[in-house]
């Protein structure tokens, strides 16, 4: 099994608002880096897109260390979050629903895929790959060329 290191990061210019991702992959030396804007979403929507994208992009089962700021991401699935909203039928530990449940189920089989290892790392905080995948999800959403995100419910 391959092993690549991935970085990820979301952006919103308001939250709702104009969004994106930004993805670095690296393995072996090398680097593939991509992002995606949309016209209206969120910032942790924006932060799971970025980690399923990047998983997404795999075309054989990998372990892989995946680097986010985002807390949201990482503590859902290492605390424990994530596995407890799926049991309790997508409702949180206070009864009320769990939000981007079409973003988490996607990252759940990816899951099952590749042997993920989720590591919080601090925005803005001199990280270089995390530095990068701001700017490109920041770029994204600058663009002309936004995407729908389909999902998304005010």
């Amino acid at each position: 099994m391959k092993n690549v290191e991935l970085y990820t990061d979301g952006a919103c210019s308001g939250n709702p608002g104009k969004g994106g991702y930004g993805v670095i992959l690296r393995y072996n030396g090398a680097e593939k880096e991509f992002c995606r804007g949309y016209r209206k979403t969120t910032n942790n929507r924006m932060e799971l897109m970025a980690a399923i994208a990047g998983l997404e992009a795999l075309k054989e089962p990998c372990g892989v260390e995946l680097y986010s700021d985002s807390k949201y991401l990482v503590d859902a699935v290492t605390k424990g979050w994530l596995e407890s909203w799926r049991k309790k039928g997508w409702k949180k530990s206070d009864g009320k629903p769990a939000l981007n449940v079409d973003l988490w189920k996607r990252l759940l089989g990816l899951m099952e895929i590749h042997k993920v290892t989720y590591i919080w790392v601090r925005g803005h905080a001199g990280n270089p790959f995390n530095e990068r995948c701001d700017r490109l999800a920041v770029g994204a959403y600058c663009g002309d060329d936004l995407d729908e995100d389909e999902n998304y419910t005010a």
